[in-house]
C-alpha cells in the first residue's frame, strides 16, 4: 500500500497545481481577491503532498521492498542503508521526484515566508511555479511513474549501479536539484512581475534570497561533482568539460551573472531589463540541463535515460516554459521602466561588462555542447573536448578577472576614468 498511498500523493500534488494555476489566473484577470487569497494554502498542501510522496519512495528502497520496479532495478536487500536512502535518486524516476519535491518545497516556502510582495505580484509568482510543477507531475505521472509495481514479486534487486555506490550521492544530487530549483523560483518571481507589471528595488528584494541560495547549493553541487568524478573516474584537472558537467556550468554562469544583476537593482534600482531576462536564461538553462541528462542524446556517466520520448517530453516543456516566457518579456519589456541611469565608467557599468562577459561564457559553452549534437542529427559525427573551451574561454576568463579585481574601486552611477587608473595604480 506504501507504493499506491505515495502514488496517490503525487496525483494529488499534480491536482492542487493545477488549482493553484487556475486559482492564480482567476484572482489577477478577474480581480477576485477572495480566490487569490486562497493561493498560499494550496501552494502549502501540494509542497507537503509532494514531500510526502518523495518520503513514501525512501520508505519502499529502506525496506526493500521488490515489488516495486524502480527498487528493484536499483537496490539490492544487502546494501548498506545510505546507498538504499541515496538509491532512491539515484535513476531517472527518483530523480525527477526529487527534482518535483523540492520545486513544491520552494513554493510553499514562498508562500508561507514572503510577505513583502504585493498580494498580485506574489499570487502571480505562485501561478508560475504551480505552471513549472504542473509540466513535472504530468512528466512523472505519465512517463516516469516511480511507484510502479512489479508482478509477480522480484526475489531480489538488482542493485544500483557501482559506479553511484559512493557517498557523493548523497550530497551532489540534493544540492545541484536545490540549485535548479531556487533559479525556477527567481523564474518566477520575475514571469509574476511582468504579469503585473511590477518590477522594480521590491520584487528584486524578494527574488534576490532566491538567487543566492540557487548560486551556493550549485556551487557546492558542482564542486561536490567534480571531486566525486575526479577520484571515481580518474578525470584529471579541474574540470573535464563532459557534456553533462556543462549542462551544470551554464546555469551557475547565468546564476552568477544574475546574483550580481538582482543586487543592483534591489539597492541601486537600475539594470531592470537584464535582471528579467537573467532570470529567464539562467532557468532556460537549468531546463536545457534536465533535457540533456535525460533525453538520451548524450552519451555520459551522467546520463539517466535513454529514452527519447522522456526528452520529448522535456524539451516539449522547455519550449513551453521558456517560449511562454521570451513572449511575455518581449510583450512587457516596454512597460518596464529605466530606473535609474548611470554612466558607463561606474560601478554598475563594471557591473554590465562582468555581466557580458559571463553571458559570452555561457554563449561559448553552449555552442561547444550543442553543437556536436546537432552537427549528428546531420549527420555529421564530430566531438568538442577541452582544447576548444579552454581557447575559446579562457582569454573571457581572463578579462573577467581583471573587470572583477576593478570593479570594487569604481564608484556608485558616476565615476572619472582617470581617476579610476589612479586607484588601481595604488
Amino acid at each position: 500500500m506504501i507504493a499506491e498511498a505515495g502514488l496517490a500523493a503525487l496525483w494529488l500534488a499534480g491536482a492542487l497545481a493545477a488549482l493553484q494555476l487556475a486559482m492564480a489566473v482567476i484572482g489577477i484577470a478577474r480581480g477576485r481577491d477572495d480566490v487569490a487569497a486562497a493561493v498560499r494554502p494550496v501552494a502549502i498542501v501540494q509542497s507537503v503532498l509532494a514531500a510526502l510522496a518523495m518520503a513514501l519512495l525512501i520508505n519502499l528502497f529502506l525496506n526493500s521492498d521488490m515489488s516495486v520496479k524502480l527498487v528493484v532495478e536499483n537496490s539490492h536487500s544487502a546494501k548498506p542503508w545510505l546507498y538504499k536512502f541515496a538509491g532512491a535518486w539515484g535513476n531517472h524516476e527518483g530523480s525527477m521526484l526529487l527534482w518535483v519535491t523540492i520545486l513544491g518545497l520552494a513554493g510553499g516556502a514562498v508562500a508561507i515566508f514572503e510577505r513583502s510582495l504585493p498580494e498580485r505580484t506574489l499570487v502571480a509568482t505562485l501561478g508560475a511555479q504551480a505552471t513549472i510543477a504542473l509540466g513535472f507531475y504530468a512528466f512523472l505521472l505519465f512517463s516516469s511513474n516511480p511507484f510502479a509495481r512489479l508482478t509477480p514479486a522480484a526475489p531480489d534487486g538488482l542493485g544500483l549501479n557501482p559506479l553511484l555506490q559512493d557517498p557523493g550521492l548523497a550530497f551532489h544530487p540534493p544540492t545541484l536539484y536545490t540549485g535548479y530549483v531556487g533559479l525556477s523560483v527567481a523564474f518566477s518571481f520575475a514571469v509574476g512581475a511582468l504579469v503585473t507589471r511590477d518590477v522594480g528595488p521590491g520584487f528584486a528584494k524578494a527574488m534576490r534570497p532566491w538567487v543566492l541560495i540557487a548560486w551556493i547549493f550549485l556551487t557546492l553541487g558542482i564542486t561536490a561533482g567534480s571531486y566525486w568524478a575526479y577520484y571515481e573516474l580518474g578525470w584529471g584537472g579541474w574540470w573535464f568539460w563532459d557534456p553533462v558537467e556543462n549542462a551544470s556550468l551554464m546555469p551557475w554562469l547565468a546564476a552568477t551573472a544574475l546574483l550580481h544583476s538582482v543586487t543592483v537593482l534591489a539597492t541601486r534600482d537600475g539594470l531592470r531589463a537584464w535582471t528579467i531576462m537573467l532570470a529567464v536564461v539562467a532557468f532556460s538553462m537549468s531546463m536545457i540541463g534536465t533535457f540533456l541528462v535525460r533525453s538520451g542524446i548524450l552519451t555520459s556517466v551522467h546520463a539517466f535515460a535513454v529514452d527519447p520520448e522522456r526528452g520529448a517530453f522535456i524539451l516539449a516543456l522547455l519550449a513551453i516554459y521558456i517560449g511562454g516566457a521570451l513572449a511575455l518579456f518581449a510583450a512587457r519589456i516596454g512597460t518596464v521602466r529605466a530606473g535609474t541611469t548611470f554612466d558607463p565608467v561606474s560601478r554598475e557599468g563594471g557591473l554590465v561588462a562582468n555581466n557580458l562577459l559571463l553571458s559570452v561564457i555561457l554563449g561559448i559553452v553552449l555552442i561547444g555542447t550543442l553543437y556536436p549534437i546537432v552537427a549528428a542529427s546531420f549527420g555529421v559525427q564530430l566531438s568538442v573536448g577541452p582544447p576548444f573551451f579552454n581557447k575559446a574561454a579562457g582569454p573571457i576568463a581572463l578579462a573577467l578577472v581583471a573587470v572583477m579585481a576593478v570593479g570594487p574601486l569604481l564608484r556608485w552611477r558616476r565615476d572619472e576614468a582617470r581617476a579610476v587608473v589612479g586607484r588601481v595604480a595604488l
